[in-house]
């Protein structure tokens, strides 16, 4: 019995060696599977390549870090000036709204739009969007009512220091914060360095923007009583439910 085992084990060994997998068959695995880190790895690594090639097609630059280009100085009356230095947009503290209109085409459902936004100095908003939502305008702001407030003005006439999409958090002065908008026909999602922030159902509410904002529109960023600076402008489409068939495109 102890020379048939043996024999046996010998035979298994030499048809493995000829094979090249022995490994596999010391450790107990299936010589026809692959190493599942291996695999794992090279998954992950082909997911990141495609993200980031979808990524890098789907975005759309509106700002090449050198000119205005489609931007101009908002007419707010007594803004401040509006300048490109560095790469980046700056907006001088104006008396008391200062900011940027895009004069070019515009999306208007199913889209992303994005802008990295600091505070240079001042103590109120440096970054408040306003966007398309559909035919209606909508403004994300940040840092307003004395530095600290985010949120949507306006939503059911109630501005952002009022409704339910109201927070705080605190801005540094000189740090660049990533700012990003999601819009669809059912909600508004904004995120502040990839974090989501609000998340506002749309649904029998009425999105509209303060008066005093209406020249930013359809799409602008400003700011009040504050020097700030901008960048990376860009916007995307994003992917719509089954069976709607409208792209989401500029207007």
């Amino acid at each position: 019995m102890v020379g048939q085992t043996l024999c046996h084990v010998l035979f298994v060994c030499l048809v493995s060696s000829s094979l090249g997998l022995a490994a596999n068959v010391v450790q107990g695995r299936d010589p026809a599977a692959a190493d599942p880190p291996a695999v794992e790895a090279a998954g992950a690594e082909l997911s990141a390549q495609s993200k980031a090639a979808a990524d890098a097609i789907e975005w759309h630059s509106l700002f090449d870090g050198k000119t205005l280009g489609g931007w101009k100085s908002t007419a707010f009356g007594g803004e401040g000036e509006v300048t490109v230095e560095e790469g980046a947009i700056q907006i001088a503290m104006g008396s008391d709204m200062s900011g940027i209109t895009w004069t070019e085409k515009v999306p208007r459902q199913h889209y992303e739009i994005s802008v990295e936004a600091q505070r240079v100095e001042g103590t109120d908003f440096f970054c408040g969007l306003t966007f398309p939502v559909g035919d209606d305008p909508c403004s994300f702001i940040v840092g307003g009512w004395g530095g600290g407030v985010i949120g949507l003005s306006t939503i059911d006439g109630q501005d952002a220091a009022n409704n339910s999409t109201t927070q705080f958090q605190e801005f540094q002065r000189g740090r660049w914060y990533a700012v990003r908008v999601r819009v669809s026909p059912e909600r508004i999602e904004c995120f502040l360095d990839d974090e989501r922030v609000v998340d506002q159902l749309l649904r029998d509410r009425i999105i509209s923007i303060r008066d005093e904002v209406i020249p930013s529109k359809p799409l602008g960023i400003a700011t009040y009583a504050t020097t700030a600076r901008l960048k990376n402008i860009r916007w995307r489409n994003i992917a719509k439910p089954s069976g709607q068939s409208e792209e989401g495109k500029a207007d």
